[in-house]
């Protein structure tokens, strides 16, 4: 029923059998209906992007699960999506960091150094450039010999790529992310054939000392610059030469960027260089999503105690370490539903989901407090809670089967019947599943996603808190829904990266 309301609310009442066919019809089929509007392309996000030789730390933590959260989402819709990997792995730094290890591994060609400490390796390099006049000399000598293709120079930069690669990837594996790599370095070959084609253009202004930089207009003043005065190439040169590669030799219909909010004008003076020379057709998006700062409780950037920069494994440890002492806890109390020996895997899972969730749930544009104990919360909206949530429905579900001798993954011909409010409530939150995708399509902001998955449990807790299951005349109907609503559930939690636990 359509009812226009007071000033023109149009206000729209779902009928109970309409609810049930839904919610029966993706029972059957084993999956969330996907929205029908949307025509797959190719896309290319943009994330994660650390820096060769340099750990990762608390600020890569946005970029890497945003970005791998919204490679999902476009996924789950059919999108053909290239996770690339922009990391930082050319520049005027390598110059010193190739001399160091010269200087520390004089074997390096025979003994692969064994470099565990990347951030104590670059403070190192970075200390020896500033204090001596003939190391910075050497170093800067150093640059121009691996730009120009200098075979033992190449040797340790490969080097130090392989070492540093292997570090990101540990972090990577734990967070569950998926990236191809394709840094700055893959890009630098391309650099000089996009200059001349602005030369051509007639939109490059050769600056004072011979840069050559491209004005873009109002409000920018400041140009981006495709070549130095001395001949090199900077993020302006590299990122240009990226874009056209994406655009026409990947061919990508939507190109998101996925870096902290300082680099929003840079993008936007990228795109609309991009525009200008006539590499954007009509059916090309280009976006930049720039997220805040995390910051420590006391409202600063979030660094260690003695002022450092928080390593993204430490913070990891640390969250697992917490979650690994709540459930052993929870053991000695009587209340969980797993083993001691069960508890490493089970406080990564729910560790690593607590850190991710805690980010994605809010949006990404803004800043936040990075707080332990209320992301490992069991009350409110956290990983924890979403777990605990779906592992009550799991239990409600195996109770059913041991105690009952009703199974609910064999009960292909029951069906749904939606009596009590709080089933009603429930099945009208899984409908809207289609239209959480939707709203996320447009901005691509995980934090619609986790909003819907919370209001989801808050539903599902109160329909088995209002309704007995186990027992009840209603059973086999109640168990499907619990059923429908895991579904959703872990549907939600593969989105965002979650890592879900069938017992807690």
């Amino acid at each position: 029923d359509l009812v226009v309301n007071g000033p023109g609310f149009v206000l729209c009442r779902l009928t109970p059998a309409f609810l049930q066919h839904h919610i029966n019809q993706f029972l059957q089929n084993g999956k969330l209906p996907k929205p029908t509007s949307i025509t797959p392309s190719t896309c290319v996000v943009d994330f994660s992007s650390p820096n060769i030789a340099k750990e990762m730390h608390v600020g890569h933590l946005r970029s890497t699960i945003i970005g791998e959260s919204v490679c999902r989402v476009l996924e789950f819709v059919g999108h053909n999506v290239h996770r690339v990997n922009h990391v930082g792995d050319w520049g005027t730094q390598f110059g010193m960091l190739i001399q160091y290890l010269k200087e520390e591994f004089p074997n390096f060609a025979n003994d692969v150094p064994n470099i565990t400490d990347l951030t104590q390796f670059y403070k190192n390099a970075k200390q020896r450039f500033d204090e001596s006049p003939e190391f910075k000399k050497v170093a800067q000598l150093n640059v121009v010999k691996l730009q120009s293709g200098d075979e033992e120079c190449l040797k340790i930069w490969n080097i130090l790529c392989d070492v540093s690669r292997k570090e990101f990837q540990k972090v990577y594996d734990r967070l569950s992310i998926t990236v191809e790599e394709c840094g700055e370095s893959f890009y630098n070959s391309r650099i000089p054939a996009v200059i001349q084609e602005f030369e051509k253009a007639g939109l490059i202004s050769v600056e004072e000392g011979g840069a050559k930089c491209v004005f873009v207009g109002d409000p920018f003043k400041i140009p981006l610059m495709l070549q130095k005065s001395d001949g090199g190439y900077g993020y302006d040169s590299t990122d240009m030469a990226a874009l056209k590669y994406r655009l026409h030799t990947l061919k990508a219909q939507r190109i998101i960027v996925i870096t902290d909010f300082s680099q929003s004008d840079h993008f936007k003076m990228c795109y609309r260089a991009a525009n200008t020379i006539g590499w954007v057709d009509n059916n090309q998006k280009l976006e930049h999503i720039g997220f805040g700062t995390v910051m420590g409780e006391d409202g600063k950037r979030f660094k260690t105690r003695s002022g450092d920069t928080v390593r993204l494994v430490d913070l990891l440890d640390e969250a697992v370490g917490r979650m690994k002492e709540s459930l052993m806890e929870r053991i000695t109390d009587k209340k969980a539903n797993i083993t001691e020996d069960e508890v490493p895997k089970v406080a990564e899972a729910i560790g690593y989901s607590a850190v991710k969730y805690f980010d994605l749930r809010r949006n990404p544009t803004t800043n936040y407090k990075f707080s332990y104990d209320q992301m490992l919360d069991t009350k409110g909206n956290t990983a924890v809670y979403l777990l605990y949530a779906h592992a009550r429905l799991e239990s409600i579900m195996s109770k059913a089967k041991t105690e009952h001798q009703v199974d609910v993954e064999t009960m292909s011909d029951e069906k749904i019947v939606l009596g009590h409010s709080s089933e009603r409530n429930l099945a009208l939150h899984l409908q809207m599943f289609t239209d959480m995708i939707l709203s996320t399509m447009e901005d691509l902001f995980p934090y619609h996603v986790c909003e819907y998955v919370y209001q989801l449990s808050i539903a599902a807790s109160d329909f088995v808190t209002q309704c007995k299951v186990l027992g009840s005349p209603e059973m086999k109907s109640r168990l499907l829904l619990c059923k429908a609503t895991t579904l959703a559930m872990r549907e939600c939690f593969d989105l965002v990266g979650i890592r879900h636990v069938q017992r807690i």
